[in-house]
């Protein structure tokens, strides 16, 4: 079994992006910025942004970072993501998740400029990732397919359950393993709350991306030995030996699914850390206008 390193991955690639910001600027060209827009106090918010914001200056990007109150209204919301997309200087920013309950995600992810749209989540981008046109890729699916080509994990013609179907994880995952590409050329099969025969599907898997966020769904009934595991899961469960109170739980029982794995990620510091990177490399790619002009 090996243990695929997130952490020790997206330090590498924060460290390339870095080396080529250095160029940039040594040829006269501009850093990249990544503005980030913050509502209300959400613990997991906070902890997100300021991750992103130590990822920035990691990279020798510019970051800014609006914080606002989560009485604020969607009208002035929607004012501050118009400002930043008519603000020349910010290349890409994204509005970190969830929103209050007064304010429409969908309208606010909407009125982003696509081209500025980092995180990859408005329709324009998703809809250019589903046909392989060149976008801005959500940041997790790319994290995950990051890591499969730097461990050279084959994945033509093999079998893929995704375990989650979710806008953000799910979906685009789905959609990156079908491409024409390496990694992708494979078999997909996504399930969901509502499908059955999940172990038996889990059991026909070469590779399973778990992204339903139900800590231990995955047990090693439901892997096939020689499996490729990839745990998307980080959801906080109590455990009193902790200083903070909790621990982040992946949704694969890892102790006892790892031993039949080939390959598998750890929770934390598996995708969790190319998660941020994916984010920065997107930032990368607006810094230099690579895909919308």
């Amino acid at each position: 079994m090996t243990l695929i390193d997130g952490k020790a991955t997206a330090a590498n690639i924060k460290k390339e992006i870095a080396a080529e910001v250095e160029q940039i600027v040594r040829n006269g060209g501009k850093r990249p910025h990544l503005a980030a827009i913050l509502v209300g106090h959400d613990g997991g918010s906070e902890t997100y942004v300021k991750n992103k914001v130590l990822a920035c200056e990691e990279c020798g990007f510019t970051s800014t970072l609006l914080r606002f109150e989560d009485d604020i209204t969607e009208e002035f919301l929607l004012q501050q993501v118009d400002k930043l997309n008519n603000d020349p200087d910010v290349d890409g920013f994204i509005v970190q998740l969830p929103l209050p309950k007064h304010i429409s995600e969908q309208k606010v992810t909407m009125a982003i400029d696509y081209r500025k749209d980092v995180d990859g989540f408005h329709p324009i981008n998703v809809g250019r990732m589903s046909i392989g046109l060149p976008c801005y890729i959500s940041a997790t699916p790319l994290g995950i397919t990051d890591l499969l080509a730097r461990y050279n994990i084959d994945t033509c013609g093999k079998k893929c359950v995704i375990l989650g179907r979710s806008n953000i994880v799910g979906k685009p995952m789905a959609q990156l393993m079908m491409q024409k590409r390496q990694p992708g050329d494979c078999t997909v099969t996504v399930l969901h709350s509502h499908s059955q025969n999940i172990k038996e599907e889990c059991r026909q898997a070469d590779i399973i991306i778990a992204a339903m966020g139900v800590p231990n769904f995955v047990t090693a009934d439901m892997v096939k030995p020689g499996a490729v595991i990839i745990d998307v899961g980080t959801t906080r469960v109590p455990d009193a030996s902790r200083k903070s109170g909790f621990r982040l739980n992946g949704d694969v029982k890892f102790d006892e699914v790892a031993d039949k794995c080939s390959f598998i990620t750890p929770v934390p510091g598996g995708v969790g850390p190319m998660t941020i990177c994916s984010l920065m490399k997107n930032t990368l790619l607006a810094g230099k206008k690579a895909i919308y002009e």
